[in-house]
């Protein structure tokens, strides 16, 4: 053990392998309807087994941090293939969006549920008589009276996805053999993953490579991303190369903004970031702000409307599909209906959590458009993205895959207590575990938020006092 300490590489090899038995045990066996608690603790390990391990890769040598943050995250998404999706069934709606557009009809026009697709059909989406037995089965009607249901989660509304992804999903269908059901979904996921590791990489090298692995290495990546095959990994990838790219040339990164906007609307939260110090004293002034602004969001805007309109163009029912009927479940109109704002609602009544909701948001906003780096417009979009999920408390653990690459990119270590969180809102039948986790998140990013001006205040102290050398006459 003191020798393992001794040796940063060999601790951090250790420890990722570590990581990887419990996530192949994570994924391999775990289930969301049949024991929620065992994945809760089995998370619990694989994240605190996860930053062990990026504390010891830290003392890495670059060269070394480099190789062990590739071919660890190469193992670490791999394990994400290991199972059919544990647990989330969103990837059965891609895969059955991805066919109704091969077959030339909207995915915005029909729900799965309606008959005039049953021709499109088949066993795995759609089974049967006994394999209808299960929590994860919804029942749907049928034309012959038989007994059937479906994978597809909410079968009787319209798809809510963003046009980028419906054509994500169009296209991995297009390219998968014939009855290979989950696992494109999966393998499209994982390169996704990948990709944004690789960007990381060559965007924290040679200084910080290690921090690539906040990424590569995070458990919500092989469960979330790759197992579970959410299309935000797509988002990710795009808002990562976008805010990148924005800190040198704003016209192509909003381009790639209204791309993962397109993709998934969460992404847009990163715009203030995209203009961090436009509103900051000493810059442009009055009109001249409204080109900077326009450099971002025109582009980001038009992206959105040309990926929308050969939908429009297609569908004869509305493209924004289930999203309206999306906030109102989850509880986003209704603070008291859910577990939204949990953070919120601790210090305020419930009427109350919308409207301070939205203010403490504009107000992070503002102080990114005002006192943000526009050298670094990622610090901006983490500072606004997760003030979001800490004011929203979304239930949902995959949307906080954008705040993990995030805080990657700008080493804001105090954020990635957001992920975590999610999971145990997700997993928790109990409400009041996911306020609590949530509240732990907020705490952590107070907390080191305040030792980042008491550190940033002491040494600026210790320049202060420091005394200058006097030079000696020649």
């Amino acid at each position: 053990m003191h020798n393992l300490i001794r040796c940063p590489l060999a601790c951090a090899t250790v420890l990722l392998l570590a990581l990887l038995c419990v996530l192949a045990l994570t994924i391999s066996t775990g289930s969301f309807y049949a024991d929620r608690a065992g994945l809760l603790w089995r998370y619990a390990l694989a994240w605190a087994l996860y930053a062990a391990g990026v504390w010891a890769l830290r003392k890495v040598p670059g060269r070394q941090a480099a190789f062990l943050v590739i071919a660890g995250g190469i193992a670490v998404t791999a394990t994400g293939l290991l199972a059919p999706p544990a647990t989330s069934t969103d990837a059965y709606r891609y895969a059955w969006d991805g066919r109704v557009q091969a077959a030339g009809v909207s995915p915005y026009d029909h729900a799965p549920a309606d008959p005039a697709l049953t021709p499109l059909r088949d066993r795995w989406l759609f089974p049967e008589g006994a394999d209808c037995d299960g929590p994860d089965r919804y029942p749907v009607p049928s034309r012959d009276g038989a007994r059937s249901c479906t994978r597809i989660n909410r079968p009787a509304v319209h798809t809510i996805y963003p046009p980028l992804a419906e054509a994500y999903f169009a296209v991995v269908h297009r390219l998968s053999p014939e009855g290979s059901r989950h696992k494109p979904l999966q393998i499209g996921g994982a390169l996704l993953a990948l990709g944004t590791s690789l960007v990381l990489l060559i965007a924290l090298s040679p200084k910080a490579p290690a921090r690539a692995a906040w990424w590569a290495w995070c458990p919500a990546v092989p469960i979330e991303a790759v197992n579970n095959a959410h299309v935000d990994a797509f988002g990710v990838l795009l808002t990562v190369i976008a805010l990148i790219t924005a800190s040198r040339h704003r016209v192509r990164g909003g381009l790639l903004l209204g791309a993962a906007t397109a993709v998934k609307l969460l992404p847009a939260a990163a715009a203030p970031g995209m203009l961090s110090g436009l509103l900051a004293k000493g810059g442009p002034s009055g009109w001249r702000r409204a080109p900077a602004a326009l450099a971002v969001l025109g582009p980001a805007l038009l992206v959105v409307a040309l990926a929308y309109l050969p939908y429009v163009l297609a569908s004869r029912d509305s493209v924004f599909g289930y999203f309206f009927g999306y906030l109102n479940e989850e509880g986003y109109s209704d603070a008291g209906a859910d577990s939204r704002y949990a953070v919120l609602r601790l210090i305020l009544p419930d009427s109350w959590a919308l409207p301070a909701a939205l203010a403490v948001f504009a107000a992070a906003a503002l102080f990114v458009l005002r006192r943000g780096d526009a050298h670094r417009p990622w610090r901006g979009a983490l500072v606004v993205t997760g003030t979001a999920f800490l004011v929203f408390t979304p239930g949902y653990s995959w949307y906080a895959l954008l705040v993990v690459a995030l805080a990657a990119l700008d080493g804001r270590w105090e954020w990635l207590g957001i992920p975590p969180a999610g999971s145990v809102a997700y997993l928790s039948a109990q409400a009041g575990l996911g306020t609590a986790a949530y509240g732990v998140a907020a705490l952590a990013v107070i907390t080191g938020l305040v030792a980042r001006v008491r550190f940033s205040a002491h040494g600026a102290a210790r320049r202060t006092a420091a005394p200058r050398r006097r030079r000696e006459p020649k």
